[in-house]
Formats: C-alpha cells, structure tokens, sequence
C-alpha cells in the first residue's frame, strides 16, 4: 500500500466531500500563471492563450485528436504534480472533482486518500493519484501498447486498444488503477461520449482506467480538476521544463519550493521516478 516509504503504516481511503473552488479564482490565477511562468521558463512557459499555449484546441478537438501536436512540441511541457501535506485535510474533494470530471461512479476512486501514521505516531492525509512515472512498469508490461506515455510526460490508457488483460494492474507498485468491471451509467443530458486516450468518458467495460491528469484540460489551457476542486489549495500543477509550479492561487519556482520543504516521492527506491511530489507536515503554522 502507498506510503512515504518510511515505516508509515496507512489506513482504509477516506471519504470524498462535495464543493470546489469558484472558477473565476483560479481563471485569476491562470493569468498570474502565464505571467510568471513567461518570466521563470526558458523561452517562455505559455502562450497568452493558456497553459500551454494551445488556445487553439477546443475541450472536444484536444480529446479527439492526440498527434495535433508533434511529439517535439508536446515534450517542451513536462507535467509534474506536487501535493501539500501540510494544508491537506483529508476531505476528498479532489477524488470527487476527479470522479465529476470523468464521470465516474462512486466507488471508483482514481484519487485514493488515505489516512498515514508517521514515524513518531502523528496522523496525515495522503492523496495517491497516477504517479505517472518515468519508468512506468504498467507501460513496460502492457502487451499491446494500450498503455503509454506520453510526450509530456503523462501516462495514459487507451481504451479502444485495452484488452483488459490486468498485468498494468498487478505491475504497478502504487495501487492506483481500476478495472471497469461493470457497465457505465449513461452520461448525463448533454455530455458528449468521447474515447480519446486524452479523454474517455464513460469508462469502457472490461478495461483498466486511472488517472490522467486531466491531460485534456492541461494542453487547453486549464487545471486538472483535483486542483480546482481542493478547498485547501494542497494541489499544485507544474511544468518541469519551465520550473514553475500553481495550486490555483499562488505561483511558485517549483524546484525551489521542492527544495524548501524537503518533498519527497512514493516508493522512490523502486526506480520508478514518478512525477508526484509530497511536502510531509511538520507542524507549521499557515497563513491561508
């Protein structure tokens, strides 16, 4: 089970809670985003249209089309995810803005958080989403290529290619991917299917689905939803490319917010390499 990898022990996930963020915050904190980032990444981390410069691409089109960019200029952009431990508390508020994104039920969890005892006896909340590793073992193992990664760095499955065969499932140190056993509910009036690896909703039956990223959003322009939704803004998105780091409200050099407070990553001695980095709490006093 997912843990800091030092003798923590973790209990059962905890339960989602409803609300999110208002959006005209974080449309704020997107222009603050674009602003910074052109100051802090090399040539400029985003275009003025959005995150990452694709004003182009509509929700639709980016869902539809994965090669709409060349693999060069996909890898200019490489996402990474950082998780404040010290404002998480515990509410599931971005399992739940997850599951509304993809509308999944609610069972399936592709943000699971759960509930870790330290060292020392103190208790804290963990969110484990995809860790989209670099060295993914679910890429390595899956026979017909369904799972991949992408040139930004973001693992995705491919549903229409998926054969259900679970070795991604059993492969991945993490725990983090869910087999669509069942057939998925209709979507509610006015949702469109689409079956992009960028983007399925629903779910295909006798598949595996996780997380992942909310990779549509980010070459739109937008938040993943876990950081829209998180109340606590505990949620950062970055670009390692470009250094810079936003949880929807405030903008940070992520290497050195990294650095600053001692993040750590999951199971890191397995040489997998995710892409999701954790502040441990220490106790601090926040000004929120």
């Amino acid at each position: 089970m997912p843990g800091p990898g030092h003798g923590d022990s973790v209990s059962a996930p905890g339960a989602a809670a409803p609300d999110a963020h208002p959006l005209d915050q974080h449309e704020l904190s997107r222009r603050a985003f674009v602003k910074a980032a052109a100051l802090f990444g090399a040539g400029g981390f985003l275009a003025a249209g959005g995150l990452v410069g694709l004003s182009s691409l509509t929700r639709v089109s980016a869902a539809a089309d994965l090669d709409t960019m060349t693999a060069e200029e996909l890898a200019r952009r490489q996402w990474a995810m950082v998780f404040d431990l010290r404002r998480c508390d515990g509410c599931g508020r971005c399992t739940r803005g997850c599951q509304q994104m993809h509308h999944l039920p609610e069972e399936q969890e592709w943000i699971k958080v759960y509930t870790v005892t330290g060292a020392s006896g103190q208790e804290f909340s963990l969110p484990v989403p995809c860790q989209m590793c670099e060295q993914a073992p679910c890429v390595q193992v899956c026979p017909v290529a369904a799972t991949f990664k992408a040139p930004d760095g973001v693992v995705l499955v491919d549903q229409e290619v998926c054969i259900g065969c679970r070795m991604c499932m059993a492969a991945c140190p993490y725990g983090v991917r869910t087999f669509n056993w069942q057939k998925p509910a209709p979507l509610p009036a006015g949702v469109a299917e689409e079956s992009s690896p960028l983007f399925t909703t629903p779910q295909r039956q006798g598949t595996v689905g996780k997380c992942d990223s909310c990779a549509h959003r980010l070459r739109e322009g937008d938040f993943p939803a876990c950081v829209t939704s998180c109340s606590m803004e505990a949620v950062y998105v970055g670009d390692l490319v470009a250094d810079v780091a936003t949880n929807g409200r405030e903008t940070v050099v992520l290497s050195d917010f990294l650095r600053a407070n001692d993040a750590f990553r999951l199971k890191e001695e397995l040489g997998t390499k995710p892409r999701v980095y954790y502040i441990a709490g220490h106790g601090q006093d926040l000004d929120f």
